[in-house]
């Protein structure tokens, strides 16, 4: 079975919307895949417990409990190659990765960014296209490399700029299509690789 690993920081919806993609999808018997576990760099993150709620393992690193950058990312890194993910998925994770371990999952690492990539990389991407007069935003997956918000765009998702949008009602909108085409990502990235897993 091919091992997919979800990393979060928050509610976990994202991570939520791919592991119902995974069960009604059946991507277990047609992709030979599964969400194996949910790691977390906050013990409070909610999505933890939507994750236990669906059956799947949960671990937290505490990023404070780390005197560096790196030595919270060889910890995490350790964590995850014990699952030998042929896929790690960013969902709402609120770290900036050290180019070691990006370098590690390369070509194997995805994230999904609220922003037409390549415009608005980075935060109040919302705020930033409404101020900037876009008639379009919506959200983007793409490989994650050393440059933040700049791998290769997998999917993406046009949301209007409505006349009387605040960054709010326009994130509300865009989550909706990221819980959508999220899923999709990995899906077509499952189907597109290998079917063994990484112990082969």
């Amino acid at each position: 079975m091919r091992n997919i690993v979800i990393l979060i920081s928050g509610s976990g919806s994202n991570m939520a919307a791919i592991v119902r993609a995974a069960e009604l999808g059946r991507w277990a018997e047609r992709l030979n895949a599964r969400v194996a576990t949910v790691l977390s760099n906050r013990a409070d993150a909610q999505g933890l417990l939507l994750a236990q709620e669906y059956g799947i393992a949960t671990a937290v690193l505490d990023h404070k409990a780390f005197a560096s950058r790196e030595n919270f990312d060889a910890a995490l890194m350790a964590e995850i190659d014990r699952h030998a993910p042929v896929l790690v998925v960013l969902a709402g994770f609120m770290r900036i990765l050290t180019p070691g371990f990006v370098a590690h999952y390369a070509g194997r690492l995805i994230n999904i960014h609220p922003s037409l990539l390549p415009a608005f990389p980075g935060l109040n991407t919302h705020q930033r296209a409404i101020e900037a007069g876009c008639r379009f935003a919506g959200a983007t997956v793409h490989q994650v490399t050393a440059e933040l918000d700049h791998g290769a765009v997998l999917a993406q998702a046009v949301v209007p700029v409505l006349r009387d949008d605040t960054p709010d009602t326009l994130a509300a909108r865009v989550l909706t299509q990221e819980h959508l085409i999220y899923p999709q990502a990995v899906a077509e990235f499952l189907a597109q690789s290998p079917m063994r897993s990484k112990r082969g």
